[in-house]
């Protein structure tokens, strides 16, 4: 399982759902642009150590994003950006599960909903 920046940012401000959605995958499977996102997001260095410690406890693992998923990426952009509002980050993370065989665990449905042959696993906090 994927697990969408949104599921983590819940985890991190304390949200208990999150917190024990997550300890049922055991290990973390994300996309590099998911821990980018997070990082994007820090607003000092304790949310930086925060999010390192919080990654290394739960032996996260971080999916690169590679040649073909960048392709992948732009296909579903030029295919789904127009007609659905698909977003660069939204695009590489489901081209990222598309590559790897896995679902996408996220609370923003909607932003994936449209990408073809993405499973979904909808996470409400």
């Amino acid at each position: 399982m994927l697990v969408d920046t949104d599921v983590l940012i819940w985890h991190l401000r304390g949200y208990p759902r999150a917190t024990q959605r997550l300890d049922e995958l055991g290990a973390l499977t994300l996309s590099a642009v998911s821990y980018l996102e997070l990082l994007q997001g820090m607003r000092n260095k304790t949310e930086l150590v925060a999010v390192k410690k919080m990654l290394e406890r739960r032996s996260a693992t971080l999916l690169p994003v590679t040649q073909s998923i960048t392709q992948q990426a732009i296909e579903l952009m030029e295919a789904l950006t127009l007609s659905h509002g698909l977003q660069m980050g939204d695009a590489l993370i489901a081209a990222t599960a598309l590559d790897h065989g896995l679902p996408v665990l996220t609370a923003n449905v909607k932003h994936f909903a449209a990408v073809p042959g993405l499973a979904i696993a909808a996470f409400e906090p």
